[in-house]
């Protein structure tokens, strides 16, 4: 649907194809299904902050036994917030690209 789209585009509806994928009939993710999804597919933005306390917090707020479940919409910010604290963000933003 975006074979002309830009990157930009390109991502964010990567991100929204594969939420759909784990997301459930109300498309809808469980805390467990959420970091599921984190751990097997966002692996190289959250790996090595275990030791920050926002992550952690992040973390274990998904642990918590509750029927509230996660919205696509909740998804998108969840992922900024994990990106935004992620030393890999630091590695991209020093990267020049030229075009």
């Amino acid at each position: 649907a975006l074979g002309k789209g830009s990157d930009l585009e390109k991502a964010f509806a990567t991100a929204a194809l594969v939420y759909t994928n784990y997301a459930d009939s109300e498309s809808k993710l469980s805390k467990a299904e959420t970091k599921s999804l984190l751990q097997s597919q966002f692996w190289h933005f959250i790996q090595g902050q275990e030791n920050k306390p926002k992550y952690q917090e992040i973390m274990s707020s998904l642990d918590e036994e509750s029927e509230n479940k996660i919205n696509f919409e909740d998804f998108m910010i969840l992922l900024v917030s994990l990106t935004l604290m992620s030393d890999l963000l630091q590695e991209i933003r020093n990267v020049k690209t030229t075009k």
